[in-house]
């Protein structure tokens, strides 16, 4: 399961919105793919459909799909949302990376 931090929520929910999507009916489509300094980068972004093969969840009224591939990577992850002045943007902290990079945007296992 991914869960969703409240500020993360607020924020997901605003952007959501945004750029035409639905909080209450739409996806965050989290996933993982090759790249980044540290191996494996996070991929973000909003969904209307799943596919047949993806994990769904919700947390915090925020509905999550995760891809089969994917989901074996993210299992225990939190979203957050940093608004710092080291930087602004969603936050993945995953227990199951054993190393990040230093802006937090990939990992490796």
């Amino acid at each position: 399961m991914i869960k969703v931090s409240d500020h993360a929520k607020k924020k997901v929910m605003e952007l959501m919105t945004d750029d035409g999507y639905n909080p209450s009916t739409d996806y965050v489509r989290v996933g993982v793919k090759s790249g980044g300094c540290s191996g494996l980068s996070y991929d973000l972004k909003f969904d209307k459909e799943q596919a047949d093969d993806d994990k769904v969840f919700e947390d915090n009224n925020i509905k999550i799909i995760v891809d089969k591939k994917s989901f074996l990577y993210l299992i225990g992850t939190t979203l957050e949302y940093s608004g710092g002045l080291n930087g602004t943007g969603f936050v993945f902290n995953n227990p199951n990376a054993n190393r990040t990079c230093g802006c937090g945007e990939s990992f490796s296992l």
